[in-house]
């Protein structure tokens, strides 16, 4: 059987929902059936070790992102901007020079930001296809207007991951056929390595803090993500702050790492939280800190579909979580976790809630113990399977 040749364009690897769902799936495809190239922007990230040995990743620049503006710093990343800047501009260097002129049965844009990259290829003939992991209709975040929106008709298929955004893309499809080429798959995730995983002894400062929790009987609140503002991680600890002040005390713990880290971790520092809040940075294992967590915090500004509340839901955690896109249709519209407001105030009400009343939680924890989740992983990789040997 002929294998399909597959190019992925991705930005990096690096510890992002998106990424990781990605490597997922990569990781339960099939080398008999398809040939794949994976570019990245930059080759970088923390799941870069993932990657099956027979995909070919190639990269544009290599290194790790630079997200200082440090005068040592600024012509490395000028000469990444101005070169991928050139590439993008006449996508035939790219493809002649480090594609080799290959030819691709499929062009897949694995997040949104390669739009204009697979709709520029100069190669015609082949199938294009997207998948949207974010809510594209928080404007202030993204700026799509309607007719940025339209643009990705122009791919054979859209994936998307949430109810919220397949109903936002069908209300701009102009007639039945446009209609069709939408389609919502649920992101695969492995549930088995998640409950083994979360067997797994912790690191040694993850002991120390949660013997510290158990002395002081304090619940602890952990929130996990990427740590830049689309994360709301500030509004996590001003809510700390203002809770801590009002006389409830408890702790809080922040798994991962990303631009904003060093502006959260100085955040921490300026109110005087730095006690009672961990910064444990990225691990590739934050199981553990899922398990031994009293309450999921998920503080979110905008989302697609957060991975990581099934996640929190596989491991039966109290959740809170800000009302953002996906997150009702995955709580069963709060049936497995308390829904609130998309503000600080909401956070505040809510993390309120969990340290006046945790008795409150217990339909919560009932109702997890009987859920079933709505796919499972070989459901979903088996799905965009289909849809490339469709297409």
């Amino acid at each position: 059987m002929k294998k399909k040749k597959i190019l992925i364009r991705i930005g990096s690897l690096r510890h992002g929902g998106a990424e990781k769902v990605l490597v997922t799936f990569l990781k339960n495809l099939s080398q008999d059936k398809y040939e794949i190239d994976l570019l990245l922007n930059l080759y970088s990230g923390k799941y870069l070790k993932d990657v099956p040995s027979w995909i070919n990743i190639l990269y544009l620049n290599k290194g790790e992102m630079i997200t200082t503006n440090r005068i040592q710093d600024i012509p490395e990343k000028a000469y990444r901007v101005v070169y991928q800047s050139l590439l993008k501009r006449f996508p035939q260097l790219l493809y002649s020079k480090i594609l080799k002129n290959k030819k691709y049965d499929i062009e897949f844009a694995a997040i949104h930001g390669m739009r204009d990259e697979i709709l520029s290829s100069p190669i015609k003939s082949s199938k294009k296809l997207m998948w949207i992991h974010n809510d594209l209709t928080k404007t202030e975040f993204h700026n799509y207007t309607d007719a940025e929106f339209r643009k990705f008709f122009g791919f054979d298929k859209i994936m998307v991951i949430s109810e919220k955004i397949q109903q936002d893309f069908e209300r701009l499809a102009q007639n039945e056929g446009e209609k069709t080429k939408i389609v919502r798959i649920y992101n695969p995730v492995d549930t088995e390595e998640i409950l083994r995983k979360s067997q797994e002894s912790r690191a040694e400062n993850q002991e120390r803090f949660d013997s510290a929790q158990r002395d002081n009987q304090q619940p602890t609140f952990v929130s996990v993500g990427t740590v830049f503002p689309q994360k709301g991680f500030d509004r996590l600890l001003k809510v700390h702050k203002k809770l801590l002040d009002e006389g409830f005390k408890h702790n809080v713990q922040i798994i991962g790492d990303g631009y904003d880290f060093e502006n959260i971790n100085n955040l921490r520092k300026e109110l005087n939280v730095e006690d009672t809040v961990e910064m444990v940075g990225f691990t590739d294992n934050p199981y553990p800190y899922f398990k031994n967590a009293d309450f999921y915090v998920l503080s979110s500004r905008y989302e697609g579909f957060p991975t990581v509340l099934f996640e929190a839901i596989t491991l039966k955690k109290n959740i809170i979580a800000t009302d953002v896109s996906g997150v009702s249709e995955m709580l069963e519209n709060g049936k497995l976790g308390l829904i609130v407001e998309n503000s600080e105030e909401g956070i505040y009400e809510g993390m309120k809630k969990a340290l006046q009343n945790p008795e409150g939680f217990n339909l919560y924890q009932e109702n997890l113990t009987s859920y079933k989740m709505p796919f499972n992983l070989e459901n979903s990789v088996n799905s965009i399977m289909k849809i490339i040997d469709e297409l």
